[in-house]
């Protein structure tokens, strides 16, 4: 199957994971406050811990008794850290910590220097906590501040009975592994569960009721196992490119699809958000270049959602306005296969808007009219007599290639020559660029700019009023993929939640 190959630029600095330390040793080094914070996570997540340091301060007064902690006055050596899977250096004395991070390094033990990125192997993210559910929160050492920031707004959004039901699903994973075989299957009632009564039930405190609700939900899973299962299709408008302008409802059912088939213009800080184990499908098209014919796409749609499987088709824009969404909806209603629309954000509005054209005004347009600018075999077949008509702005979708041909039509039928066009390539990402001009002269500065698709043209009056209200300004240099977790895709379970 033809598939994009994605490019990762190494951005993600630190390797998120959890250690279990129970058990095993951790060095802290240091008698202050910041020591202590060390060796009270380490000591609530099991460890056996060992302080070194001339006295330390009333901060470790609440563990003075805890059998798994050990202060020794003694200077770090070598021995101290035989062993030991963590270490951390929180004397707050320059040379003693540089002397913990050699001797760490030496005895093969991560090590952390407070306050010294250069010198950490890892860093200790801001924590929230509802046990066993844990959240961490890092800025891999570059804004304590923000991680703490976030961390406290996640603490009020988050009610403490999580915890709870964390507990409760972790004590039935083995019963419902054993009743649901297969694993797609296994996701979709776990999803149920936690997004369902079940869990309002567990958080509101009625246990009893929620396992008795569970049972009944896990016999209609048994006798749904039983009989062969159509899926869904999602088709998904993911908007022009920037992922703020996903809709609440296009990301959780981004995040809910077994199967992803997206176009050229999704880019990867979208295709991040994707869950780690769903299959991904290119099926982009290009002007003179289709990776796969429409006909094709919508047989594999029915197909995948024949296997059971909750297909996601993720277009740019809005897939209602050439988008050929209602071509392939109409497909899988001929197939009887159950879909969702979700409307996108379109080309038309996300650019003007990151332009600073509005596409109506007062003073300038009262009507706005969308075309393709595709033209059939090198020829542009509009209607030319609606397009021409004085106070109304005309946006033109993949018409760069045509730019040339629609400006010599536009003028041969009569249009203003200094009627104001714009072309905003990439419009709403980073790498966004907007080139100005008429009728007579853009084709000319476009093609001069090396503006390349996705690009869309807007001709009205409208154009004028972006000298006052051009407020996006991105960086030169800036990167599309700037703001994204490049190397993590959204994954809302634990890799072994489903095994």
């Amino acid at each position: 199957m033809p598939r994009r190959m994605r490019s990762f630029d190494g951005s993600m600095e630190q390797l998120p994971i959890f250690l279990d330390i129970r058990d095993k040793r951790v060095i802290v080094v240091g008698g202050g406050t910041a020591a202590a914070r060390k060796a009270d996570h380490a000591l609530r997540a099991g460890a056996r811990v060992t302080v070194l340091a001339d006295s330390v301060n009333d901060d470790f007064k609440e563990w003075a008794d805890h059998p798994n902690l050990t202060v020794l006055a003694e200077t770090p050596r070598s021995e101290h850290f035989a062993g030991a899977i963590l270490a951390y250096g929180a004397a707050e004395d320059r040379e003693i910590d540089l002397a913990v991070h050699k001797l760490a390094r030496e005895a093969g033990t991560l090590v952390n220097i407070v306050d010294s990125p250069d010198y950490c192997d890892f860093v200790t993210p801001a924590v929230v906590d509802r046990d066993p559910l844990l959240i961490a929160i890092s800025s891999s050492g570059t804004s304590p501040i923000l991680a703490r920031i976030i961390k406290a707004r996640l603490e009020t959004m988050l009610p403490s009975a999580y915890g709870r039901l964390a507990r409760f699903v972790g004590e039935l994973r083995g019963r419902v592994m054993e009743a649901i075989t297969d694993g797609p299957a296994r996701r979709r009632f776990w999803e149920r569960i936690i997004d369902g009564p079940v869990a309002d039930l567990v958080l509101s405190g009625s246990t009893e009721k929620a396992e008795a609700t569970l049972n009944s939900e896990l016999e209609a899973a048994r006798r749904e196992a039983a009989r062969p299962t159509v899926g869904e299709v999602y088709l998904v408008g993911a908007g022009p490119g920037d992922p703020d302008l996903l809709t609440f409802r296009a990301l959780r059912l981004i995040q809910r699809a077994d199967v992803v088939l997206y176009d050229r213009l999704i880019s990867d800080c979208l295709l991040n958000l994707v869950r780690r184990d769903a299959e991904r499908i290119y099926v982009g098209k290009m002007n003179r270049d289709h990776t796969m014919p429409q006909e094709d796409i919508s047989e594999l749609m029915v197909r995948l959602a024949q296997e059971g499987k909750r297909v996601l088709r993720l277009k740019g824009g809005d897939p209602f306005i050439f988008g050929r969404g209602g071509e392939e909806i109409e497909r899988l209603a001929l197939s009887e296969i159950p879909f969702q629309v979700v409307p996108g954000i379109t080309a038309a509005t996300g650019a003007s808007a990151y332009a600073g054209i509005p596409l109506t005004h007062r003073d300038h347009a009262q009507a706005c009219v969308f075309v393709t600018g595709h033209g059939k075999n090198g020829r542009l077949d509009l209607d030319w007599k609606t397009l021409l008509q004085p106070a109304q702005t005309v946006v033109v979708y993949m018409g760069l290639s045509m730019l040339p041909e629609l400006t010599r039509e536009f003028l041969a039928r009569g249009a203003d020559p200094d009627l104001p066009v714009a072309v905003v390539e990439n419009a709403t990402r980073r790498s966004q660029r907007v080139v100005t001009g008429t009728v007579t002269d853009i084709a000319d500065k476009v093609a001069e700019a090396g503006i390349e698709a996705p690009a869309l043209t807007i001709l009205g009056t409208v154009v004028t009023l972006r000298a006052r209200l051009n407020w996006y300004h991105p960086s030169s240099a800036a990167s599309d993929e700037g703001d994204c977790l490049h190397a993590m895709p959204f994954d809302p379970v634990e890799t072994s939640e489903f095994a």
